[in-house]
């Protein structure tokens, strides 16, 4: 079964990833293992995922979540900056991350699901994203369901109606993340940003 984990399981978990084949930190100026607050920055920064629910006021973690984290300080040992990681491992798959990680199979499962008299769990962000249609919609009903027509086939699903401003500020700010994607292989060079 696949694990859901509070912060402090998926903290124990990443610390048992990292206790076999982990060189450590390169130079005092990171941490060999991330706390509470490192993930939180993490997620904040988009090296990591949000956290996928929410059980009343505790957040819950996915085995993507551990790959992302044990896959970012891997890369930190490697002497790689948060920047190049983050460049690194946007959109990667959950196989990418996994080969990069090297977690053992075992700390991505869990015993079984939560207790029954736990809180029910509330989704708070999609674990994975829904798949866009094969034709993105024309760029008039992206904007009626919240949407920004990123160029190449590529589109933003938003949870709001975004102004005209709002719109134009996206755009400008995928910009890097549309170039990479082209570089990669990943969209394609028709339409424009």
């Amino acid at each position: 079964m696949a694990g859901v984990w509070t912060m402090e399981e998926l903290l124990e978990r990443v610390r048992e990833a990292l206790a076999a084949e982990y060189p450590g930190a390169p130079n005092g100026r990171v941490r060999e293992l991330p706390d509470r607050r490192a993930v939180r920055w993490y997620a904040t920064t988009g090296l990591v995922d949000r956290a996928t629910a929410m059980r009343g006021r505790t957040a819950l973690y996915e085995p993507r979540h551990l790959l992302q984290i044990v896959a970012v300080k891997r890369r930190q040992a490697e002497g790689h900056s948060l920047a190049a990681i983050q460049a690194e491992l946007a959109g990667a798959t959950d196989a990418e991350l996994a080969a990069l990680a090297r977690v053992p199979a075992g700390l991505l499962t869990t015993d079984g699901p939560p207790a029954a008299d736990d809180a029910p769990v509330r989704p708070r962000f999609w674990a994975t994203p829904p798949a866009p249609p094969a034709d993105p919609p024309p760029s008039g009903r992206l904007r009626e369901v919240g949407g920004v027509a990123l160029g190449g086939g590529a589109f933003l699903l938003l949870p709001v109606r975004p102004s005209a401003r709002d719109l134009e500020d996206l755009t400008d700010a995928a910009q890097p993340l549309i170039d990479l994607l082209k570089a990669r292989g990943l969209l394609s060079d028709g339409g424009t940003a």
